[in-house]
Order: structure tokens, then sequence, then C-alpha cells
């Protein structure tokens, strides 16, 4: 009779992780990329915000800031146009 009750709790614990790997380990998996993934766009949004300060910058010191703001934004009008014309 023990062992018909040590088996059956071995039987209950296998089923309990089985049932735990398909259920919380996916979703904390889940989680945890979607916590990666948010913090990776969060970084690289602020390198690249970051960068076009640098960018500007660099620029207003042969520049005006006003030659600075066009050179950015003639930047901006031809990267938008070239999007615009490709359909994108």
């Amino acid at each position: 009779m023990e062992e018909y009750a040590a088996r059956f709790a071995e039987f209950l614990e296998q089923l309990a992780a089985k049932i735990r790997s398909y259920t919380v380990d996916r979703i904390a998996r889940g989680v945890r990329l979607t916590g990666l993934g948010i913090l990776t766009v969060s970084l690289a949004f602020s390198a690249l915000l970051f960068l076009l300060l640098a960018i500007f910058g660099a620029l207003e010191i042969p520049l005006t800031t006003a030659g600075a703001f066009a050179v950015v934004g003639g930047l901006f009008a031809a990267v938008g146009a070239y999007l615009w014309f490709k359909k994108v």
C-alpha cells in the first residue's frame, strides 16, 4: 500500500511539472522577452536621439544654428521624399 501511495505522489509531481512546463514556463519566457524587447527599443531610441543631437551640435560649430537646422531639415526632407517615392 505504501508503494502505491509513493507512486501516486510521484505521478502527481510529474503531472504538476508537465502542466507547469506548458503554462507558467512559457508565459515567464514571454514576459522576460517582452521586457528585454522594451528595454532594447528604449535604449536604441535614446542612442538615436543622442546621435542626432551630437550631429546637430557638430554642424552648429562651423555653421550657425540656422544653418544646422537647414542641413538637418534638408536631410529629413530628402529621406522623406525618398520614402515617399518608394512608397514604403
